[in-house]
Order: structure tokens, then C-alpha cells, then sequence
């Protein structure tokens, strides 16, 4: 009796830690879903992979040279792609991606260049923290870079 209820505690703890692990291409898709969104000014689907409150963050060089980090507005963001006019397109061009992911956080980075109706307009790197929520993973932070010299333009 006891060799069976050691057992069943055994298969009990092992049950436990054998949840199924998220993955490099489970990471990317989100970032993908969310790019998506962003390309159709769909922000139903961009929201989908999002918690509900994303900081949203923004590292450059102003014009007097100071290092700067800004905060930005979800919902700011959101508007803007949603009302964004018919006659503009934004076309951010991810260069790669590199992904860790350490149980219920991942860390996604994506060199990007950004074109403002076929002319090219800056470049920078995403930095998105995905976590897993009760409603799966969702991107929980994103702060990007940009700047409009060192960049490899296509």
C-alpha cells in the first residue's frame, strides 16, 4: 500500500511539471499577430496578444544629443493605428528575431526598419516581455529604439 500511494504522489508531482513549454515559434507568432494588427489597423487582433495594460516605452537620441527614454500611451497607440488615413501606409519591416524564454517569461527582439508610404523613415529595434497569464501569453512590455542613421535600408 504504501509503494502504491508513493507512487501515485510521484505521478502526481511529475503531472505538475509537465506542462507543455512555450515555444521560440509560439513567441514569434505573437509578435507576428501583433504586427499584423498593426499593418491592418486591426487593433482587435493587436489587442488579442496584449495584457490589458502594456507599458509602452521609447529609447533615442533627441536633437541636442540627450539620451532620452519616453513613456507612451496604449491607448494613444491604439487610436493611432485605428484612425490612421487610408492614403498612409506604415510598413514596420522586422529584420529578425531573437527569442529567450525562461518558464513563464520571454523576451523578443526585433531589428526593424520603418517605411512611411515607401519612403523609408527610421530604424531602431522592438523589445517585446512576453508572460503567461491566466489567458495564455500576452506581450506584457514593449519598448523599442529608433534613430534615422547606422541604419541598413533595403
Amino acid at each position: 500500500m504504501k509503494s502504491l500511494l508513493f507512487i501515485f504522489a510521484i505521478s502526481l508531482t511529475t503531472l505538475g511539471y509537465s506542462q507543455t513549454e512555450f515555444t521560440n515559434t509560439e513567441a514569434k507568432e505573437i509578435v507576428d499577430v501583433f504586427f499584423d494588427g498593426f499593418h491592418k489597423g486591426d487593433t482587435t487582433l493587436m489587442k488579442s496578444v496584449m495584457a490589458t495594460k502594456v507599458p509602452l516605452q521609447t529609447a533615442f537620441t533627441d536633437k541636442e544629443g540627450n539620451h532620452t527614454v519616453s513613456n507612451g500611451d496604449l491607448d494613444n497607440l491604439l487610436k493611432a493605428i485605428a484612425d490612421r488615413p487610408s492614403d498612409q501606409k506604415w510598413d514596420e519591416r522586422l529584420l529578425g528575431y531573437e527569442i529567450q524564454i525562461d518558464g513563464n517569461l520571454a523576451h523578443v527582439w526585433t531589428p526593424y526598419e520603418f517605411w512611411f508610404n515607401d519612403t523609408f523613415s527610421h530604424c531602431g529595434a522592438n523589445a517585446f516581455t512576453l508572460a503567461k497569464t491566466n489567458t495564455g501569453w500576452k506581450i506584457i512590455h514593449l519598448i523599442d529604439s529608433r534613430r534615422k542613421s547606422s541604419c541598413k535600408q533595403n
